[in-house]
């Protein structure tokens, strides 16, 4: 599936002008080049093998991709862990696809374990809930019609502010020193690791039911808690105090359709009017650490912060920001607010839908999927 889709082909080559601007060209893939199984040393296997293979993942960002091919690979460590019979650690550079079309392309590979000659199915995509989703009341009386018009002057004040703290964080603003605060040596630091902790998607849903809320509202509150604990525990600080972080979170901007449909035009054959590549406007999504006695309180807290943010399009402002400033001024402007971006804010946040059943890839049952990213300065990283 790899070896027919866009960046999954192609290579950078300099194009020849003075800025030394590159572009990407056409090359014949040998998959076996993108086949790695390792030899890694049986007695510490034996012994832990878990922590094998959180080793092995950390080695691997700190060596630099072959850019004479493309830029992903697969490596094999065929031992059992204590979730897994086996482990493949997939290594994509992020200029091939988002985790929106990185994802889409992996399901479009996969198979329903329940029934092998099908695509797995996939959950159906939310509702946007946003005022220039709401269709205009046309019989609901006056009162109906001030909503309306309101919710939309909500959109527009929300959005000027968020746009201008999104400015102000690119030009100055930047959070309070902690302990998950950037360092010069955050990015390629040695003892970065990844690490992923399995959670029960039926209790995610219990929580959910009981709070009326969402998905996404209970990881964030959950992550919040579990890192308020750890800055406590480590720092030794009063549990009275509290501290408002910011945490960058990619949104997807691609039209509002379902990762089914992605899939299924992937399947027909017509991988071109699937939107590959990178598609992300961005949110400055606050972050509170504190103690509370009641833990449902950071779900809340996480609901009362992500329903603000979706009266808002500072994520298409910030993508359209971004674009402008990179046709303008050239790759480096562009690196510059990116960086100013991640390096003024704490933590780096985000998740990506998955399939809504038992999945299998080439025959092999799927256990589970933990993304994770490198590159980024901030200290944090969850994903989920």
């Amino acid at each position: 599936m790899c070896e027919s889709h866009g960046a999954w082909v192609d290579v950078q080559v300099a194009d020849g002008s003075k800025d030394g601007n590159r572009r990407w060209a056409r090359v014949k893939v040998k998959v076996d080049d993108h086949i790695i199984v390792p030899a890694l040393d049986p007695v510490a296997v034996e012994a832990d093998a878990d922590q094998v293979v959180e080793d092995y993942a950390a080695s691997l960002v700190r060596l630099p991709m072959d850019a004479s091919r493309p830029l992903w690979e697969f490596h094999f460590l065929d031992f059992p862990t204590s979730e897994a019979s086996s482990t493949v650690v997939l290594l994509v550079h992020h200029s091939l696809g988002d985790g929106m079309s990185l994802m889409t392309l992996v399901f479009a590979s996969a198979r329903s374990v329940a029934d092998p000659t099908r695509l797995p199915a996939m959950p159906k995509q939310p509702e946007r809930t946003a005022a220039i989703y709401m269709p205009r009341p046309r019989s609901a009386g006056a009162l109906a019609f001030l909503g309306w018009v309101w919710s939309y002057f909500v959109l527009a004040w929300n959005t000027m502010v968020d746009v201008a703290f999104f400015a102000a964080t690119v030009l100055f603003l930047r959070d309070p020193k902690t302990s998950f605060s950037h360092s010069d040596d955050t990015v390629f630091n040695p003892r970065r690791r990844f690490v992923h902790l399995s959670l029960s998607l039926d209790d995610v849903k219990f929580i959910k039911n009981a709070i009326n809320c969402t998905v996404n509202d209970v990881l964030v509150g959950a992550t919040s808690a579990a890192l308020s604990q750890y800055y406590f525990r480590k720092t030794g600080n009063t549990i009275t105090e509290k501290i408002c972080l910011r945490s960058v979170l990619p949104v997807n901007l691609r039209a509002t359709t379902s990762l089914q449909k992605y899939v299924d035009l992937i399947e027909s054959g017509k991988s071109g009017d699937v939107g590959w590549g990178n598609q992300l406007g961005y949110i400055i999504l606050p972050f509170h650490v504190a103690m509370h006695d009641d833990p449902l309180v950071y779900v809340r807290k996480a609901k009362k912060t992500l329903d603000r943010k979706k009266r808002s399009l500072e994520m298409v402002f910030t993508c359209m920001i971004s674009e402008l400033f990179l046709k303008l001024f050239g790759m480096k402007a562009g690196a510059f607010i990116f960086r100013r971006m991640f390096t003024n804010t704490s933590m780096l946040f985000s998740n990506v839908i998955g399939p809504a059943e038992p999945t299998e890839f080439c025959g092999h049952p799927i256990t589970f999927i933990a993304p994770g990213l490198y590159g980024a300065p901030q200290v944090s990283q969850p994903h989920s």
